[in-house]
């Protein structure tokens, strides 16, 4: 199974650049890779390497747990049983636990690792330390200070961190001489956690026990992992930004031997990916030039045909004025390029000259296939672009790839059926709030609830395609791929089964266009793990000979919470105010996702707030950039 990479723009060229110049701009070295697996690899050699340098006494490790650290576990796991590495001389110390909890319960930490690792290696059991969630409240304080002098020192600390630069259970105001201790979990930590026992808050711990950033500090090498989209900005902040105890990792600057391990998109928002051309020369792509062209206008506060010579060398730009300059001949090059990512026919404009447009003429109409995650990204996401393929003439099918059937409230449920009795269908009230009642926090919601909540998610998608004149019935497509049918909130991995309930509606359809969600903000995460399935079902196609896969060409949007940086977009769709109704007025039938959701984030606002302000924001960029004044613009990258 591939995994979901974004296509190489340009970027510094790292050839024979010294460390010192590489890491110039960084306090704590980041070490940046394509990807999460190939970045656990990497440390899984340096652990492996590390165990194996260590003679006549026990390797000392420290760990943790969550969704972070899945993929290195596995490959040490892997190694384990190849026999290139033993855990027999290893002691492994595991950094927090909630409390009071038992570590039989399946959502502890002692439970996870357990899962994850040390059940899958030959450690022995007397060389496992996990802070024990059942200690008596008066003696938790003793046991701490005991669990604290253990945790000291240890040779290699491999940690995960969080989206503000959380550190195991050390939150924002953590100090550097903190020690393993009880916290309390404020809310926003419980909201984040409440993932793990099915988005019951009310079953989520209020505090843990979890070693302290001093004892963190006292081990001899650090090395931290981030893996998305979504701790991008932690990783600026730890990497390069001051020591605050608002960011905890940023004490990490104050070691000498930690190191962050990150993928690109967690590492997309460091100075050597975000702006190059300040650390040292550039490989100048054409895309690559509107990025700094891009930039730069939002340093100096400048449309980009008011751009000045000085302007460019002042901003450390002057590379890219010897290679293709002058610069006013890149500034017409980028305006020109820029604006021709703007249309408002996206399946292309029929009988016109689509020299200088995103997407050709030819055929029309085209037969057009959106993948959906949940049952609401299509139109959260594209819901404008959507409305008017429709409206233009086009075959649109939209496939909604899982069920979404978790993301309902109970109580949503229980309203449905009360209607439905009202109505004088059926009365199953009771039978339905027994099934409810006999949940367990952590376990699987019972299939016959899920199937109930599955159908409101899928009446809710027909009724918001037929809102703007899509046929529901022949051209509303769900796919519930079996990944995804877990019960909880943990997923299961993905298989070819899935491939292939996808390579199956794409060889009936043979579309033209294929949208698909580019969100990377979670490496486990439903919208990667349906646009790597999606990905591998018409990589499989093409190489099996399906001759529509040779003109067939795939867009990526993005969801409600990033939107693509200018200098990656192929494609800019301006939206006019009664679209940008028209969409909202889609993601309403969306009921049960409206005001209150299971798992919306941090984020208070509703999807169709975010997805607006979202649209409305991309739209003030191309403005500012001297382009025309739309309401809305919905942008997407064109894989191939």
């Amino acid at each position: 199974m591939k995994h979901f990479v974004l296509p190489y723009e340009g970027g510094l060229i790292t050839d024979k650049l010294p460390e010192d110049i590489l890491h110039s701009y960084e306090k704590v070295n980041a070490e940046i890779f394509t990807e999460s697996r190939e970045a656990s690899s990497k440390v899984a050699d340096v652990i492996v390497d590390s165990i194996k340098s260590t003679k006549g006494r026990l390797f000392r490790l420290g760990l943790t747990t969550g969704v972070t650290p899945i993929s290195l576990y596995n490959e040490l796991a892997r190694r384990c049983a190849a026999g290139e590495v033993s855990f027999k001389n290893v002691e492994i110390v595991s950094i927090d636990e909630y409390y009071p909890f038992s570590a039989d319960q399946h959502q502890s930490r002692n439970s996870r690792i357990h899962e994850a690792l040390i059940d899958k290696v030959d450690i022995l059991k007397e060389n496992v330390h996990i802070p024990d969630g059942t200690v008596p409240a008066d003696k938790i304080s003793a046991y701490c200070a005991e669990f604290d002098k253990l945790a000291r020192g240890l040779d290699l600390l491999v940690i995960g961190v969080g989206e503000q630069g959380q550190l195991g259970f050390n939150e924002a105001g953590a100090n550097e001489k903190s020690r393993t201790r009880t916290v309390p979990l404020p809310y926003k930590s419980r909201k984040r956690q409440a993932h793990n026992f099915n988005g019951d808050i009310s079953a989520t711990p209020s505090a843990a026990i979890t070693i302290g950033i001093s004892t963190m500090l006292s081990a001899s090498r650090i090395i931290v992992m981030a893996w998305g989209e979504d701790k991008a900005e932690a990783v600026k902040a730890i990497t390069e930004g001051e020591v605050t105890p608002l960011c905890p990792a940023s004490y990490l600057q104050l070691h000498d031997n930690a190191s962050i391990f990150v993928d690109e998109t967690a590492g997309s928002l460091l100075t050597r990916v975000s702006a190059p051309w300040l650390v040292g020369s550039c490989d100048w792509t054409p895309k690559f030039i509107r990025k700094a062209v891009v930039w730069l206008c939002q340093q100096v506060g400048k449309p980009i045909l008011k751009l000045t010579e000085r302007d460019y060398l002042e901003n450390s730009l002057g590379e890219l004025i010897e290679k293709y300059g002058p610069f006013d001949k890149i500034n017409i090059n980028v305006f020109n390029d820029l604006q021709h990512t703007i249309t408002g026919w996206p399946g292309g404009k029929p009988n016109a000259d689509d020299s200088t447009r995103p997407v050709s003429a030819e055929p029309f109409p085209k037969t057009v296939l959106i993948f959906s995650p949940h049952p609401d990204d299509d139109v959260i996401s594209m819901g404008g672009t959507f409305i008017r393929l429709v409206a233009q003439g086009h075959n649109v099918h939209v496939a909604y790839e899982t069920s979404g059937d978790v993301a309902v409230y109970d109580d949503v449920v229980l309203q449905h059926m009360d209607a439905a009795y009202q109505l004088g269908f059926a009365d199953k009230f009771d039978e339905v709030k027994a099934l409810i009642d006999s949940k367990r926090p952590g376990e699987a919601e019972p299939r016959a609830l899920l199937d109930i909540k599955a159908a409101i998610r899928r009446s809710e998608a027909r009724s918001a395609v037929r809102s703007f004149g899509l046929n529901d019935k022949t051209n509303a497509h769900f796919l519930n791929l079996p990944f995804y049918e877990s019960g909880g909130v943990k997923k299961m991995p993905r298989t070819q089964v899935d491939v292939d309930i996808i390579k199956k509606l794409m060889n009936e359809l043979k579309p033209d266009m294929i949208f698909m969600a580019g969100d990377l903000a979670d490496p486990h995460g439903t919208h990667r793990v349906c646009t790597e399935a999606a990905m591998d079902a018409f990589e499989q196609l093409r190489e099996e000979g399906a001759k529509w896969t040779e003109n067939a060409h795939i867009w990526l949007y993005r969801g409600a919470w990033m939107e693509w940086e200018l200098g990656r977009v192929d494609m800019a769709v301006p939206l006019s105010p009664g679209e940008v109704v028209s969409k909202r007025h889609a993601i309403f039938r969306h009921l049960s996702q409206k005001d209150i959701v299971p798992f919306p984030g941090d984020d208070p606002r509703e999807f169709w707030q975010r997805a607006e302000e979202r649209t409305q924001n991309t739209a003030r960029l191309y403005d500012e950039l001297g382009m025309a004044e739309y309401q809305a613009m919905e942008v997407f990258l064109k894989l191939f």
